[in-house]
């Protein structure tokens, strides 16, 4: 029954953090006060996420299985290792579905539809014929869109009235993109057989470590344009932030030159202390600069917009 449990990988579900940047968000450009009422909907919205991501987990264990041997690591997994059922697979996947959209119903529609598509892009990125894993480039892109919804999720339990701005929304998407390049690329040169690795994960039959940096830097090159754009735009003191935030992408970036990588398990990236402090200190610095004015950069602002 323990490995069941494992599967649906609930220390995984940190992960789910990523929906408060999208409550702050809303909180934000919405302008709507956070009451008890909004703690309990995020308290039931994150483990309805919780859920439907063990949904995905459970069918992504059960499909890589035969893959997932030629890894150093996952090798020892439950489904490679142990006598995993399938029935009991589909059964846990339609209860841990089910628990996640039941309790989606109740957090209303825009908040529902997103479950939806986290649990249908769970789907594409795991099941044959489409099954974007195995598409070079492709399956970052795929996988990463989880960070959009995440992000939805967590502007939709404040408000459904509006959408986030485009460019918060695009940058988020290439920020997960940054993550999930940076792990593949600690896989890849962690394994460090192309053959071997070509066999562990489709994909890479036609990745290199070089195409892999490239691809890293340009997502992270992305993702800070948009998300600086996005920040300078809707307020101007946030340009403070903007250094901080490109060390944190430049910090987690070397973190996936390290052998045996913490990149590769973005779910043990709060054991990495130095990083913990980048984000803290990026989060205070955006609190204490959303409650104050600058009027001398507003001023030059004015002056830029009157000039065009």
């Amino acid at each position: 029954m323990l490995n069941y449990l494992k599967i649906a990988r609930p220390d995984h579900w940190i992960k789910n953090i990523f929906i408060i940047p999208g409550v702050a968000l809303a909180w934000l450009l919405a302008n709507r006060d956070i009451e008890a009422f909004h703690l309990i909907k995020f308290i039931a919205g994150f483990f309805a996420t919780c859920f439907i991501a063990s949904a995905n987990y459970v069918i992504n264990e059960w499909l890589d299985a035969g893959y997932d041997q030629y890894h150093p690591v996952k090798k020892n997994r439950p489904v490679v290792v142990d006598n995993i059922q399938l029935k009991y697979v589909i059964l846990e996947y339609i209860l841990f579905a089910a628990s996640g959209l039941v309790i989606s119903l109740f957090m209303g529609r825009m908040f529902f539809w997103n479950e939806i598509w986290l649990l249908v892009m769970g789907i594409l990125y795991n099941v044959k014929p489409i099954r974007t894993k195995d598409i070079v480039y492709v399956d970052v892109l795929t996988e990463s869109i989880n960070n959009i919804i995440r992000l939805m999720l967590g502007w939709s339990i404040l408000t459904s009235e509006f959408l986030p701005p485009v460019s918060v929304v695009f940058g988020y998407w290439m920020a997960g993109a940054f993550l999930m390049t940076a792990k593949r690329y600690a896989e890849y040169k962690m394994i460090g057989n192309p053959e071997l690795a070509a066999s562990y994960r489709k994909s890479f039959k036609y990745y290199s470590e070089t195409r892999l940096l490239a691809a890293t830097l340009f997502y992270a090159m992305c993702s800070t344009f948009s998300l600086g754009i996005f920040l300078v735009k809707y307020k101007i003191e946030y340009i403070f932030a903007v250094p901080v935030m490109f060390v944190l992408f430049i910090y987690y970036f070397i973190l996936s030159f390290r052998f045996d990588s913490v990149a590769q398990r973005p779910e043990k990236l709060y054991k990495e202390k130095s990083l913990m402090m980048l984000v803290g200190l990026l989060v205070v610095l955006l609190i204490i600069l959303s409650v104050i004015r600058i009027d001398a950069l507003n001023q030059l602002k004015i002056i830029e917009l009157l000039r065009y």
